[in-house]
């Protein structure tokens, strides 16, 4: 701890003895504001200026002291608003009172508003509260904390000194919710499925790995949502969703954090172009309801997300774009001896499935800015989706970029159920290259064997979306608290 803050702790201390002296609680239980500051000023312009008894709570964020007067700003979640604080109105010794509220306390207000010359609305404040002493100072550049480190790590402070950060993840609450509604409005039913699970299905990635001690078992964070999602669906629920975190052991990046919040949606007698539909209508809808409008800023580019959007077949993409066809590469060797060849590392370990999905993430996706689906998938890279009708080494499978950013992914899900064990045990031999394997999921290969309707699947990544709609770079700055290394003591 640095001496100066030590020092301006210390000051605070004194002043909360002094709080204390005066027979004042600094930490009251309640206290009930009249009107937050943006209902406030609402009301001062409707009723043109006539002079209105309210009550107000907030932060102080501002102290300017002119002698006999004195002005404050405070703060509350809604907005910010002047405070005037006359001597001869509040008395010697209340307004002396006012020499112990530091920047960062929380008080209560109460008086009338009025237009200063300035023409400033302001309440002329009768008497107040003490709500909170702060003993900590606010970061000197409170009105716009630039730390990004600090920014993430203390994020309380972030809120308090910048407010766009406030508005970003006001916009997230308001996304989410407007999605459920979207979702509820056409019938969708939403479900809660299993965070620790037994096996980590329906994703190919890294799990997290727990232990659970009365059960003797090791359990996993859920990577994805799709499988209990499905069994609903053979349960007998046409159209379900569920919205929330899943956690993936991997890497961190811009756009990765190990936990994030999925979207996952599944719909009986649908296919993959069904999706689509909804998706479109989807997106559209929520930017329309939250923005006001389906154009979006993003990365200095404008996107209307106002369908039809664009659709492309992932073999064309990738020639286009890359100039390889993966038709002409039916075996990993081959795919990996012609990327080789134009010079790119390759991974020795990755399969066929995994190389063509790094083609698209190198060639394919960046080019990708306004709204597009990427249809039809080689058969491995998707062991949960249906074959394409009319060519069985592909599946109906689409991804959807926007901004050069893959946001959705669906299928028209694969209901045979001995299609699927075998799937499932291909995609298990290619893993740890040996014949014995266990198969993924029983207990979700035998509910289809109960038999699930064509269906049709959503993804969304939330955290993305948000990005999108709010024009950020970095899923940091949609996440509240975003992982970080553990901090290192000096």
């Amino acid at each position: 701890m640095s001496s100066r803050l030590e020092r301006i702790i210390e000051q605070r201390l004194d002043s909360l003895k002094r709080i204390g002296s005066y027979g004042v609680n600094p930490y009251p239980h309640s206290y009930h504001p009249s009107h937050t500051t943006t209902e406030a000023l609402a009301l001062f312009e409707h009723q043109k200026g006539k002079l209105h008894a309210i009550s107000l709570a907030g932060r102080v964020m501002a102290k300017r002291s002119m002698g006999k007067m004195t002005f404050f700003d405070i703060r509350d979640s809604s907005g910010k608003i002047q405070l005037c604080f006359r001597r001869d109105l509040l008395g010697k010794e209340r307004y002396e009172f006012l020499r112990d509220i530091d920047i960062g306390d929380i008080m209560g207000v109460e008086g009338e508003l009025f237009r200063t010359k300035t023409g400033e609305i302001t309440l002329e404040v009768s008497n107040f509260t003490m709500l909170c002493k702060s003993l900590r100072p606010l970061p000197e550049k409170w009105h716009g904390l630039a730390d990004v480190e600090k920014r993430y790590r203390q994020r309380y402070l972030d809120l308090i000194a910048n407010e766009e950060t406030k508005t970003i993840f006001t916009l997230r609450s308001r996304i989410i919710t407007a999605i459920r509604n979207f979702l509820n409005a056409h019938g969708f039913i939403e479900a809660e499925t299993p965070v620790l699970q037994l096996q980590a299905g329906g994703a190919l990635a890294r799990p997290f790995v727990t232990h659970h001690h009365a059960l003797g078992e090791d359990l996993y964070l859920r990577i994805a949502l799709e499988l209990p999602l499905k069994k609903l669906i053979v349960g007998g629920f046409d159209k379900v969703y569920e919205m929330g975190r899943v956690f993936r052991n991997e890497g961190i990046s811009i756009k990765h954090n190990p936990e994030f919040t999925l979207l996952e949606c599944y719909q009986a007698y649908a296919d993959y172009n069904d999706i689509m539909n909804l998706v479109e209508e989807m997106f559209s809808d929520v930017a329309r309801e939250v923005l006001g409008n389906t154009k979006i800023t993003h990365n200095g580019e404008t996107i209307d997300l106002a369908p039809p959007w664009q659709r492309l077949y992932l073999r064309e993409a990738i020639k286009n774009y890359c100039g390889i066809d993966f038709e002409d590469h039916t075996d990993t060797a081959s795919l990996r001896s012609r990327m080789a060849e134009m010079g790119m590392e390759v991974d020795p370990n990755k399969e066929r499935g995994r190389l063509i999905d790094e083609l698209i993430s190198s060639f394919v996706e960046p080019n990708l800015v306004q709204p597009t689906f990427l249809l039809d998938y080689p058969v491995e890279m998707s062991p949960l989706a249906k074959r394409k009708r009319g060519n069985d080494r592909l599946v109906e499978r689409f991804e959807t970029f926007i901004s050069g950013v893959e946001v959705a992914n669906a299928f028209t899900e694969l209901n045979d159920p001995v299609e699927q064990r075998e799937r499932f045990r291909q995609q298990m031999k290619e893993q740890v290259e040996s014949a014995a394997v266990e198969i993924a999921d029983e207990d979700f290969l035998q509910a289809l064997e109960y038999g699930m309707p064509p269906t049709g699947g959503l993804g969304v990544g939330i955290d993305r979306l948000v990005m999108l709609l709010t024009g950020q770079q970095s899923i940091r700055e949609v996440i509240l608290f975003p992982q970080l290394k553990a901090k290192q003591n000096a």
